[in-house]
């Protein structure tokens, strides 16, 4: 499918870039909470006393809450709209991310980040609903690229902020009451501005309207708010599912950026700075690779098409991924294997606009439960990759050799991901 020629429109009025600045900053906040326990795992391990494994099982509860509550948020903001489900999704994140800090053993830690997962599930796929509804199919790559940019750069900068500067303020519970607070602001101010539809606000002039709804923009006033879900046809498609598995393989390696990195680079024997700094540095080449990512894959869909435009943009993405992780098994020197590792996790990054506005455009008006499913599956790899990783690292008994299968491991998933993006057709539309 080649993209109609474009149209620019009249008028001052650009509400849409306004949504676009709040979901940047919703995915700051995201990934601003989510990396926190792992740059903070180190010392809430010795306050606690909890072993290595107890800590990966920590990590992944928040994984399979966030995994069983997706679809039904997902499907929730489909019923009564994003705008409220997004507010109630951030309120409750945000309190139980300032709860952590209130954590005194195992127990209660596992208690709490379970129902973070459950309060931060159908985020992603109401901020993907949100674009669908407000951005035309010719930005939506860019948009997608600019929303994971915010997550990444959060990712990115949290370690040497946290290790450098607030920890040794506040303390890892200070860190968490800190970053709680956050999250409760933009839920004010999103309630106060945002609208479901682009027709229901006043700051949206009819020009700017025209040229969202110019390339078919699924229409709640066609479908309804509380429209039915075609489930059979989103789960007998074979595209959503490929998109799934390479959800599951970024997923997979993300987590073990944002979970068990740090701890991994201490066992390089790099001094703190040194650490921090490469603990976040495949989240900050994770920033351009989105951007790009998004602006590239927009760029060969309208040369190419849109099957060609994703496939060569997510494909030759996770090509470099597992390359890269690979060949970071295969060396001595300490910064070369952080080095690697940065540019594999920043390359799987290059791919998220592609796989996000993919699933929108197979799914058209049902995109936020496609991509609940999808982002449900990855979930998947996000709650075995810790739990995985400190399996394997302790049956060597914490030596550096035991990271070795771990990473190749997500080296493996990466190629197959791929290998997937040969298969996937974004032209092929689920039944609306």
């Amino acid at each position: 499918m080649t993209l109609p020629p474009v149209r620019h429109p009249g008028g001052n009025s650009h509400a849409r870039f306004t949504v676009v600045g709040f979901c940047f900053l919703l995915a700051v906040i995201t990934y601003m909470d989510r990396a926190c326990i792992g740059v903070l795992s180190g010392t809430i391990r010795e306050d606690l006393g909890l072993s290595m494994q107890q800590m990966g099982f920590v990590f992944s509860a928040f994984t399979i809450s966030y995994a069983i509550f997706e679809i039904p948020s997902a499907w929730w903001g489909g019923k009564v709209g994003t705008r409220r489900v997004l507010t109630r999704i951030i309120t409750w994140w945000s309190v139980f991310t300032m709860l952590t800090a209130a954590a005194t053993g195992y127990v209660s830690l596992m208690a709490i980040r379970f129902l973070f997962g459950a309060g931060e599930a159908g985020a992603w796929p109401n901020a993907t609903r949100v674009f669908s509804r407000w951005i035309p199919l010719r930005e939506r790559g860019r948009v997608q690229g600019i929303f994971f940019a915010g997550a990444h750069m959060a990712a990115g900068l949290t370690p040497p902020l946290i290790i450098l500067v607030l920890q040794p303020l506040l303390g890892w519970r200070g860190v968490f009451a800190l970053f709680g607070v956050f999250g409760l602001f933009w839920g004010v101010a999103w309630y106060r501005w945002f609208r479901d539809r682009p027709e229901d606000h006043k700051s949206v002039s009819a020009a700017e309207l025209a040229y969202i709804r110019q390339d078919g923009v699924a229409d709640d006033a066609a479908h309804g708010i509380s429209g039915n879900v075609a489930w059979r046809a989103i789960l007998t498609s074979p595209h959503i599912w490929l998109l799934s598995l390479v959800a599951f393989a970024s997923s997979y390696g993300f987590y073990f950026v944002i979970t068990w990195l740090p701890t991994f680079l201490d066992s390089l024997g790099l001094s703190l700075a040194t650490s921090a700094a490469y603990a976040g540095l495949p989240m900050i080449f994770s920033i351009p690779a989105d951007i790009l990512g998004g602006a590239t894959t927009d760029w060969l869909a309208g040369k190419f098409g849109l099957r060609l435009g994703r496939a060569i943009a997510g494909g030759a993405a996770f090509a470099v991924a597992g390359v890269s992780m690979f060949a970071a098994t295969q060396m001595s020197s300490p910064h070369l294997i952080a080095l690697l590792l940065a540019v594999g996790g920043g390359a799987s990054m290059f791919a998220l606009a592609a796989s996000w506005a993919s699933c929108i455009e197979i799914a058209g008006a049902h995109s936020g439960v496609a991509s609940a499913i999808m982002n449900t599956i990855g979930q998947g790899g996000a709650m075995l990759s810790p739990i995985v990783t400190a399996w394997l690292v302790g049956m060597s008994g914490n030596s550096g050799g035991g990271w070795i299968l771990p990473l190749q491991i997500i080296a493996g998933l990466y190629l197959l991901a791929c290998l997937s993006w040969i298969f996937i057709n974004p032209n092929a539309r689920i039944a609306q």
